[in-house]
């Protein structure tokens, strides 16, 4: 499997994501939000023919570069059915493939109602669902238990399962299922919600009692 994984700049500091079968070299971008320039130099350099480009939630920060990237590859946008936009719309575990590569999706909403993380293999595309030691943003109580139910779910995932984020905002770029089961703090309160909620609401103290970014 080809991956790339590239920064965008402060203050958002999200990544994307080059992926792409070997044999075929069919491709696909996730979360586009790099320097467009950038993401079609690594393009090139990784030799793939992009087909997708996924986003995993509808917010600017991730589609920045959707249509300029469309425009220069005539790609296909996929985004999950309860989003505004997009030409191909997924549903919970449905399967794409890329050439010998199968794409997994799994709808994960509690940040947005459209989140969705991509499983190719042992490598997991996160978005702002999980990040490293952290977890996305959430509007209200009932938003932020959605989010409870959905990384439940994630962590149901091999251990060994590959952890890649929406954001560069950890001590790490990525990690494993095995490593936010066991340290990511929210993560660890997955037992009861009201835990987990106290956490969101009360963040910010808790970071700076525990000297965490």
């Amino acid at each position: 499997m080809i991956l790339s994984q590239l920064s965008s700049m402060p203050p958002y500091k999200t990544f994307t994501y080059i992926i792409g079968c070997k044999n075929s070299l069919e491709g696909a971008v996730i979360d586009p939000s790099a320097d467009v320039d950038s993401i079609i130099d690594e393009i090139n350099s990784t030799g793939v023919n992009l087909k997708y480009i996924i986003n995993t939630h509808n917010h600017p920060d991730h589609t920045v570069d959707n249509y300029k990237l469309k425009q220069a590859t005539k790609a296909k946008i996929i985004q999950h059915k309860n989003s505004s936009a997009g030409d191909v719309k997924i549903t919970d575990k449905e399967i794409i493939s890329l050439g010998d590569l199968e794409l997994h999706f799994f709808h994960t909403p509690g940040h947005t109602d459209h989140d969705i993380c991509i499983k190719v293999g042992k490598e997991l595309f996160t978005g702002d669902t999980l990040f490293v030691g952290k977890v996305g943003g959430t509007k209200d109580k009932n938003c932020a238990k959605t989010q409870f139910e959905s990384l439940k779910r994630l962590m149901e995932l091999p251990e060994d399962v590959k952890v890649w984020p929406g954001h560069d905002n950890g001590f790490y770029q990525s990690s494993t299922i095995g490593y936010e089961k066991n340290n990511n703090p929210f993560c660890l309160r997955l037992h009861d919600f009201d835990e987990f909620y106290y956490l969101k609401e009360n963040w910010q103290d808790f970071k700076e009692k525990h000297g965490l970014i």
